[in-house]
């Protein structure tokens, strides 16, 4: 049995990763991954009570993912629908070429560890282009954006998928990833950012048009204030949540949601009624990428049959024997979600070794964290931010890998080489 689900595991892997090629979209080849494996399983496995039992665990936990992600997605893009990015858009000004990449670096690292990768990327870039009227200026923002969206992401329980599996599944606590990892990213960041900067100092800005510009007559200042605090505010609010009521984090997002969503019926319930359906909770939800919700489901109900049926428990031994070093795995781990999607590597660690001889907040896990969230940097594919970039800035890949990814390399090594050194200190 456990040859026939390691084949179909990685034929579903294969597709997932030549996505392009085959034009058969990532979350139906999980899906279809998911449904075959479990079948696999359940006509060779136990049956009867204690498949009933290991499929009902795995629902619960794959429900709170999706149940957090779907809220969380869903209070960025009220924010968006009522133009709330375009506060932070308005301040953000810069006479010198390599002040300006600083600035929307920065503000890139810090604002993925709040959003997520994905949506800083597209909100960065679509900022970056009412700003800088060059294109060659702006794919290197762009590069950088890059970088910085997975770097503050990678440091923050809600920052980036990987983190809130890890988080959510209990092998991190939010506190403690955020000190193990903030310095590491930061030298993720900085090593790139630090060289593009010098490249690009002096240089002045070339500004848009005021037409390129822009600005939305549709939402008023204090509506975007208002749904852009309180959005940020309810996705900060759900790490102490979880800390002082010990709930799961998705109801933490779901209060949160449902203050943003009462508030807005507030502030909107006396604009007419097409209005209201703009702006409103309902149109918000038909925004959000339903498609990759579904495409974790699949792939973490893959990883559930691979574990139940000890499959995972099996390679964790054999990676032990065969290399023994948890850094070198863990590093490996991270250079190869730049070729292939990180999500289904993180939940098959999280089934390879438990809990019991790598507690929450062990080295195993927090250098995970970095190294899965920061290595899909080095390609413009290993990363959804990355995907988001190619396509809003039309990225050669070529081009990336040549001009970026060595930086993005070198970013991630430093920032090994800080979390291994700083890890002593820390415990």
């Amino acid at each position: 049995m456990a040859a026939i689900l390691v084949i179909v595991f990685v034929l579903a892997y294969a597709a997932i990763a030549l996505e392009g090629p085959l034009r058969i979209d990532k979350s139906a080849s999980a899906l279809i991954g998911a449904g075959l494996l479990w079948t696999v399983y359940a006509l060779a496995g136990p049956g009867g009570a204690q498949l009933d039992e290991q499929l009902g665990a795995s629902l619960i936990d794959i429900a709170q993912i999706a149940f957090f992600l779907m809220g969380a997605m869903t209070i960025v893009e009220v924010i968006d629908t009522h133009d709330g990015f375009e506060v932070i858009a308005g301040r953000v000004r810069a006479n010198s070429l390599g002040v300006l990449a600083w600035t929307i670096a920065v503000l890139s690292f810090f604002l993925s560890a709040v959003l997520d990768n994905l949506t800083t990327a597209i909100v960065m870039i679509s900022l970056s282009r009412k700003l800088v009227a060059d294109r060659s200026d702006r794919l290197l923002i762009a590069g950088l954006i890059v970088i910085a969206a997975n770097a503050g992401g990678a440091w923050s329980p809600i920052g980036d998928v990987t983190t809130t599996l890890l988080w959510i599944g209990g092998r991190v606590t939010s506190l403690a990833i955020i000190k193990a990892v903030f310095l590491p990213a930061l030298a993720n960041l900085l090593v790139p950012l630090t060289i593009v900067g010098w490249s690009l100092r002096g240089r002045p800005v070339a500004v848009p048009g005021a037409s390129a510009r822009g600005g939305t007559p549709d939402t008023t200042p204090f509506e975007r204030n208002l749904m852009l605090g309180l959005g940020l505010a309810g996705l900060l609010a759900v790490p102490a949540f979880k800390a002082a009521t010990h709930l799961p984090p998705f109801l933490g997002i779901l209060l949160a949601l449902g203050i943003l969503w009462g508030v807005g019926d507030l502030v909107h319930r006396g604009a007419d009624a097409q209005r209201r359906e703009q702006v409103g909770i309902a149109q918000a939800l038909t925004r959000i990428d339903m498609s990759a919700v579904v495409f974790f489901i699949g792939i973490l109900l893959a990883v559930a049959a691979l574990e139940h049926a000890h499959v995972l428990t099996a390679l964790a031994r054999w990676l032990d024997a065969q290399i023994g070093r948890l850094d070198v795995i863990v590093g490996a781990i991270g250079l190869v979600s730049a070729i292939v999607d990180n999500v289904p590597m993180v939940a098959a660690a999280m089934g390879m070794y438990d809990t019991a001889t790598h507690p929450p907040d062990s080295f195993l896990w927090e250098f995970m964290a970095y190294c899965a969230g920061t290595g899909g940097s080095i390609l413009i594919i290993g990363s959804a931010a990355g995907v988001a970039a190619m396509g809003v800035e039309k990225i050669d890949f070529l081009w990336y890998a040549r001009r970026f990814g060595p930086l993005a390399l070198a970013g991630y090594a430093a920032g090994a080489i800080v979390y291994i050194i700083q890890f002593p200190l820390l415990h």
